[in-house]
């Protein structure tokens, strides 16, 4: 038994190194000068990648280095919401066709039809349609579908943030800090970090998710002297499908704003309101920071020079909140609410020294406000709910399989020399064993195969400059 699995292990090794060469074989001599523009490396969790040139080499680039992990997105994102929904990935296909007709830029349609056609020289499947959906799965899957039917999600999305500057930091410089939050079977796709340079526009250094042309999780550096990160407002309620799609909005933003004001009234004009979040940026010429709290009817845009924003998917603009939120701002049982506190008492102990040490600290901190003590759970910075037994009144559940699943840090000195830190699987170093944990919770075998493991990893700087 022992030799026939190893002959059939050889098997399969064989065909897979001959398919990567026939497809490899496929290749245009055009496609091959793409190609020794790009480049990928895999690090401590982490995929970096390095794009460059026109829309469609550039997407192409990244289908092709990439090709694997889209393929198994797709497959994920297909599983879990027929699974949520009862409703079949063509379903939501066919709805971001509808929704997103006419309100996509050329520039950013090339670009995915470039990255349909990098995973299609490897010998894998996608459309243009399903590109596209992937792209604005958030607008579609949180926010068009609860408007067409009145469902609700697994987990609500969360993460959280600060930025700082002034007199709040060890320098006077921008810190800025941010953790993702969500299903772990599905934020495990945003473990890419891709450098663009762009023939037209600004250079990017942006956390991203699947395939999606925009960053989706928020973490970015850009050429033109602006970072920036979000958290998603807790409890939206609004979207107009005629506005145009987050992802758009956003990339574009990246790319070609060359100021805050710049960056905002592109985030504004046109709103959808799909992914309202407290936008915060920094300007590191200036050393100006700002919160962009963009709902669909109501925003707002606070800048200051000495002092911090924070995030913890509580929205402060009052007509927000109270007027397309059903949030709670004050329940310390809530665990955006507790965080919210949280934050506040960690700026309090830091104020005056952040610096990137602090701010890995703070995103890797486990007190939990409404228990008064040290427990990781749904109500602490690095969050984690799958240690949460739901007791707490305003609980999402008990031990859903999600939380924190990285930690992402800069300040001003790096953003010039376009780096950042990161950290995969937990912005602590707890991580997550799928297997132990579906032995213990036998309530999610559905993810079983989906869910994956989340070992812990070693805080890195990128970008990982030496090419192969």
């Amino acid at each position: 038994m022992h030799k026939r699995f190893l002959s059939f292990l050889l098997l399969a090794f064989l065909l897979a190194s001959f398919l990567s060469f026939a497809a490899s074989q496929n290749l245009t001599e055009q496609e091959k000068e793409w190609l020794t523009k790009a480049y990928r490396h895999d690090k401590n969790g982490w995929i970096f990648l390095h794009i460059e040139g026109g829309p469609f080499e550039r997407g192409f680039q990244r289908g092709y280095l990439t090709a694997n992990e889209i393929d198994e997105f797709l497959k994920v994102v297909a599983y879990i919401q027929e699974f949520e929904t009862a409703k079949e990935l063509d379903f939501f296909v066919e709805a971001a066709s509808r929704v997103f007709k006419n309100k996509v830029s050329e520039e950013y349609i090339e670009e995915m039809k470039g990255i349909v056609t990098g995973v299609e020289k490897t010998g894998k499947r996608v459309t243009f349609e399903e590109m596209l959906f992937m792209n604005g799965f958030i607008d579609i899957l949180w926010h068009w579908w609860p408007q067409k039917k009145q469902s609700t999600e697994l987990y609500r999305p969360g993460c959280s943030a600060f930025i700082a500057t002034g007199e709040a930091t060890a320098d006077g410089k921008i810190v800025m800090a941010h953790n993702s939050w969500y299903s772990y079977a599905l934020l495990r796709f945003c473990n890419i970090i891709v450098d663009i340079v762009p023939d037209k526009g600004h250079r990017i250094l942006m956390q991203s998710w699947g395939p999606c042309i925009y960053s989706a999780t928020d973490f970015f550096i850009t050429g033109s002297g602006l970072i920036g990160t979000e958290t998603t407002i807790g409890g939206f309620e609004g979207f107009d499908p005629e506005g145009i799609p987050v992802f758009e909005r956003a990339r574009k933003a990246m790319q070609y704003a060359n100021s805050i004001d710049e960056w905002a009234k592109i985030m504004i004009e046109n709103n959808n309101g799909a992914y309202a979040n407290s936008w915060m940026l920094g300007d590191i010429r200036t050393n100006e920071i700002a919160r962009l709290e963009l709902g669909l009817k109501h925003h707002s845009l606070e800048k200051k020079k000495d002092g911090y924003f924070t995030g913890s998917n509580i929205v402060d603009n009052i007509k927000i909140l109270r007027e397309e939120t059903n949030a709670t701002y004050d329940d310390v049982r809530d665990f955006c609410v507790a965080r919210r506190v949280r934050w506040k008492q960690l700026m309090k102990k830091f104020y005056g020294k952040i610096d990137v040490k602090a701010a890995k600290l703070m995103l890797a901190d486990h007190y939990d406000v409404y228990l008064e003590k040290e427990m990781p759970s749904s109500r602490t910075i690095c969050g984690h709910w799958e240690l949460d037994d739901g007791r707490v009144p305003q609980s999402l559940g008990a031990y859903l399989p999600g939380g924190t699943v990285d930690g992402k840090v800069v300040d001003s000195n790096m953003a010039k020399n376009f780096e950042l830190w990161a950290k995969w699987a937990s912005s602590c170093d707890i991580g997550f064993d799928a297997k132990k944990f579906l032995e213990k919770h036998p309530q999610y075998e559905w993810l079983e195969g989906y869910l994956k493991d989340l070992p812990a990893e070693p805080w890195t700087i990128f970008p990982l400059k030496e090419k192969k």
